[in-house]
């Protein structure tokens, strides 16, 4: 059972996402916060699996409950959930150490999979949000290319390896099927290729990945 902590203003957008999650029954909506302080106490007194935050709330936005979150509760998943697609918010979503980005115009089922992903320690980007995300990257790319092969120079084989199924968007679980190596030698892995490469989190290290030229 995967434990959500839900986050929203607006109590008949939490009734419904929550309809929406519950319809699946490996989700589990555990607590829910109408501001973004409360989302940060209750991600810390319960320990949910994926704190799901808008990003518009009151007392604390999403973004700084983000934050938050990720520097109390690292255990934590964040995803954030918004109505809003413009560039800025994205860019500072994935700063601050979110795992995901959904648009709540978005179809039900990038919600339940979007869930998912993130707990099974994978990176999830709405279609749509993806689309920007690869736009922006397109300017400018040989010049990050250049960059991002430097950065994973200090790599051994077995750590791009497993950086390049990162950004081909696999999760810990499937990497280690992939690899043929237990799960938990992965996450070792990819915590030790995130401080290599100096970025917060999977979507950032993904990011390198295409750059790099390691992911087709």
């Amino acid at each position: 059972m995967i434990r959500i902590l839900l986050a929203d203003d607006e109590a008949m957008i939490r009734a419904g996402i929550r309809a929406i999650l519950t319809s699946d029954p490996e989700l589990d909506v555990a607590a829910e916060a109408a501001d973004g302080r409360e989302a940060v106490d209750l991600a810390i007194s319960h320990h949910p699996d994926v704190a799901l935050l808008d990003i518009r709330m009151p007392r604390l936005d999403g973004l700084a409950a983000a934050a938050e979150i990720r520097r109390a509760a690292p255990g934590v998943a964040v995803v954030m959930l918004t109505t809003f697609g413009e560039d800025d918010y994205i860019a500072k979503a994935l700063d601050v150490g979110a795992s995901g980005f959904l648009l709540k115009s978005g179809d039900p089922r990038e919600l339940i999979a979007g869930v998912h992903a993130v707990a099974d320690g994978a990176a999830y980007l709405s279609p749509k949000v993806a689309q920007r995300v690869i736009s922006r990257l397109a300017g400018g790319r040989m010049a990050r290319g250049a960059a991002a092969r430097d950065r994973i120079e200090g790599l051994t084989e077995r750590e791009r390896e497993v950086l390049a199924l990162v950004g081909a968007g696999l999760s810990n679980a499937e990497i280690a099927r992939r690899l043929h190596i237990v799960e938990g030698t992965v996450k070792a892995y990819v915590s030790t290729i995130l401080t290599r490469l100096d970025v917060r989190n999977r979507v950032q290290a993904a990011i390198v990945a295409h750059e790099a030229g390691l992911v087709a």
